[in-house]
């Protein structure tokens, strides 16, 4: 790692020396290379070890597999199959960690030594799960079936293609922004504050900014970045980040730059932006299988408009003159079973060619065209160029992921997110420490590049503000609602009724689980279930307002299982709608009751990652009318930003020691 030193002084690396200036570019690409090698490598191997040394039961306490399943096919999903797995024995399935999008391996009985399909989940019920697949195999109905959680190859190809053409020299079209975002400029804040260069930009009119719904932090945003070739927008939580972002996008349509492409690192802050966009009458279309679409927004994706194009008829009408042809070929022979093969080869062609011209015409006549990181390396694209570029929930993409849509020709980058909220997720602690839990944006702003900060927060009462604005935003943080606006919810006795915040000190005790992976807490759980017992009961709220966080999958496990037991999640049940998750899987969302347990609670102080102050803000800032934290003091207080939590919580009186003995 010497060579990659940065050279320029006053450049100081993380902790883990990586640097943030690049001189050489060669460097850049040899670390990020060996890095996403490591983070595929580690996942795959974590899944093949769990395949190979965990027993049955463990596999399925863990969540991660379903052994003996039935498969029935059950109709097509636009071109696709889709395939309803059910328990051989027709009841419930176990408790599992499969959901809509995720990608599933499905298999007999040892998927490391057979052929195994890759599936996308469509949905889950109480007694089945429903798999979308490209190809269906022809003995779906006999014996058994095994589905997996598989390793993402598809991701690390194409960040690995997108290392490659960020520092191709011959492809200078693909990186105009190079230098800029490897720091290698003399000055980058002056640097980025150029304009963009982009060519045929045709005269606009009147952009009308002023008339925009923004308050005054998000119209500064929008001015700013729409005449630089970079610029960082940093949303704290509840400020409008993505609302920013769509109308953003919507002064870009105006001004006619070229097709936009609108990324984020998620399938969910994807559709958030193209909602958006089509509530304010963008023609904005989405790339990515409709199985990981929001369903309300299928209809938006590509494959639902090809579905129904017009030139539909024409291919049909070939491929069945197509199949004749193919019927007839037994009774030729010779020169007419030639040409015969000739016309059905052709024919395949006149197929392929009109549905490349049907792309690329739908692609052509879009605004804005919206996909992931990773899905905007897909081959659909073809060698398309995109000079605006706007990336959502920027600071959650690891620098590989970024630069997938960065290289297809990027002159003007727009990155929208928050450092101080959660990085990039990655599973190599070895990757995650050599660099690939940094994201572009928070280096970009170590390096000395300024943000566009935006300023109204909407979803939280005051008082649950007050402490993320104060030790994470330099108390810059203001209120766009009133206490008024979100009062405090009935069943809960809040330790003051006009501040809707309450720590209830549990003392108890975690223990860890099989893995040795993640960590739970019973005593807390037990007082969340009666706690949203209680709020229920009020009949202030309903489940669908309440959310329950814990930073440990454990936890997240152990607290739906006694949900579970106390009533069940499904349809008429009493805890239908609750949504209980972990830190990192509310990133983005927000509910009326936050009740979140910390789990942590030994005799040696130790929190593990709760020490992450990027994950306590999180947590803390996803309640609009009231926020309750289960925590052991004692163990808490070992870390200095829980320390000053619970010193704030002290000071304001919000310590609800009433609830620990109720």
């Amino acid at each position: 790692m010497n060579s990659s030193t940065p050279s320029s002084s006053g450049a100081s690396s993380t902790d883990s020396e990586v640097p943030l200036i690049w001189q050489r570019g060669q460097d850049h690409f040899s670390l990020f290379s060996k890095l996403i090698k490591q983070e595929l490598d580690d996942e795959t191997a974590m899944v093949e070890e769990r395949w190979k040394k965990w027993t049955k039961q463990r596999l399925v306490a863990a969540g991660l597999t379903l052994f003996d399943l039935n498969g029935r096919p059950q109709g097509r999903f636009f071109g696709d199959y889709i395939i309803t797995f059910e328990s051989r024995t027709g009841g419930r399935m176990p408790q599992h960690r499969f959901g809509n999008g995720d990608i599933v391996l499905i298999s007999r009985t040892r998927p490391w030594g057979e052929k195994i399909l890759e599936g996308v989940v469509l949905d889950r019920g109480p007694t089945r799960i429903r798999v979308v697949v490209a190809e269906r195999p022809s003995d779906l109905r006999k014996g058994n079936w095994r589905l997996d959680r598989g390793a993402n190859r598809v991701a690390h190809d194409r960040m690995h293609e997108g290392l490659i053409s960020f520092h191709s020299i011959e492809d200078s079209t693909g990186t105009p922004l190079r230098d800029l975002l490897l720091g290698s400029v003399h000055d980058i804040a002056t640097s980025a504050q150029s304009p963009p260069e982009i060519h045929g930009q045709k005269k606009h009119g009147p952009l009308g900014i002023s008339q925009l719904p923004l308050n005054e932090s998000q119209r500064n945003a929008v001015e700013s970045a729409i005449g630089k070739r970079l610029t960082l927008i940093q949303g704290p939580p509840g400020t409008g980040k993505t609302h920013t972002a769509v109308q953003l996008l919507r002064t870009l349509v105006k001004m006619e730059r070229g097709p936009i492409l609108a990324t984020a690192e998620s399938n969910v802050a994807v559709d958030n932006l193209l909602e958006g966009l089509l509530d304010n009458g963008v023609n904005a279309i989405r790339i990515g299988r409709p199985v990981k679409v929001r369903e309300a927004l299928r209809e938006a994706t590509l494959d639902a408009i090809l579905k129904n194009h017009p030139a539909q008829e024409e291919i049909e009408f070939i491929r069945k003159e197509n199949e004749a042809v193919k019927r007839g070929l037994s009774g030729l022979r010779g020169k007419e079973k030639g040409l015969a093969h000739k016309e059905v080869n052709n024919n395949y062609k006149e197929i392929r060619r009109l549905e490349r011209t049907m792309i690329d015409g739908v692609l052509n006549s879009a605004e804005v065209i919206c996909t992931t990181t990773i899905g905007s390396g897909h081959k659909l694209l073809g060698n398309r160029k995109f000079p605006v570029i706007l990336m959502d929930e920027a600071t959650q993409a690891s620098e590989p992921s970024a630069l997938v849509p960065i290289t297809r020709g990027c002159r003007q980058l727009i990155l929208v997110g928050d450092h101080k909220q959660l990085p990039p997720t990655v599973i190599s602690r070895e990757a995650e420490r050599g660099g690939l839990g940094r994201s572009l944006f928070d280096r970009l702003i170590k390096c000395g590049m300024p943000t566009h900060m935006l300023t109204t927060q909407y979803r939280m009462h005051p008082t649950i503000r007050e402490f993320p604005s104060a030790r994470f935003y330099d108390n810059k943080l203001e209120d766009g609602c009133t206490p008024a606006d979100r009062p405090p919810a009935a069943g809960f006795l809040w330790p003051d009724w006009d501040k809707p915040v309450a720590f209830v000190p549990i003392e108890g005790f975690e223990v860890e689980d099989e893995e040795g992976k993640s960590k739970s807490n019973i005593d807390e759980a037990a007082k969340v279930v009666s706690i949203v017992d209680d709020l229920l009961a009020a009949g202030d709220i309903t489940t669908k307002d309440i959310g329950v966080i814990s930073p440990y999958n454990g936890q997240v496990r152990l607290l739906t299982d006694l949900f579970y037991q106390a009533g069940g999640f499904e349809d008429g049940e009493p805890y239908h709608g609750l949504e209980i998750k972990s830190v990192d899987g509310y990133q983005g969302r927000e509910k009326e009751i936050i009740i979140f347990s910390a789990v942590r609670a030994n005799e040696t102080g130790e929190i593990g990652f709760l020490s992450d102050k990027r994950r306590l803000n999180v947590a803390i800032t996803r309640a609009r009318r009231g926020l309750i934290v289960l925590g052991n003091p004692t163990t808490l207080r070992h870390d200095r930003t829980w320390r000053s939590y619970l010193d704030w919580a002290e000071e304001h009186n919000l310590f609800a020691w009433h609830i620990t003995h109720n």
